[in-house]
């Protein structure tokens, strides 16, 4: 509902290959950890955000996505609903192409918001799940 097909393949094979994973840190436990492993896999370059700005999978990871000194395409999303509104709007004021919430993160106003200003957004879905599943 929040992702038909053609918005996640464009996501996962045209929008670029800088994606911050905000929540990621060194917790192999959490499912962040995972599933910037698959996005590596398939060639993303991740950039772990976390308030500890730990590196993670080899890459430096930074406290914000204002703190990251270069552009970046997608923003995936591994915090509380309630964080993430304003998650997706830093994700717009840093001028990333799309945002990608993940499996149990909703949030109906954000996701308006975002693709109102042109942005592409998948809400509520996996690209560790979506992107082995591509043609």
């Amino acid at each position: 509902m929040y992702g038909d097909h053609d918005t996640v393949r464009k996501i996962l094979t045209e929008t670029g290959d800088t994606w911050a994973v905000v929540g990621l840190s060194s917790n192999q436990a959490r499912a962040a950890y995972g599933v910037a492993d698959v996005l590596q896999r398939f060639g993303k370059r991740i950039v772990p955000v976390h308030p500890k700005a730990e590196t993670v999978h080899g890459e430096q990871g930074y406290a914000s996505l204002a703190d990251i000194p270069f552009p970046v395409d997608v923003v995936d999303v591994f915090v509380n609903s309630d964080l993430a509104g304003p998650v997706a709007d830093e994700a717009a004021a840093i001028g990333a192409k799309a945002v990608w919430f993940q499996l149990g993160v909703v949030d109906e106003a954000a996701y308006e918001r975002t693709r109102a200003s042109g942005i592409s957004m998948v809400m509520d879905k996996c690209p560790a799940i979506e992107i082995p599943r591509l043609d």
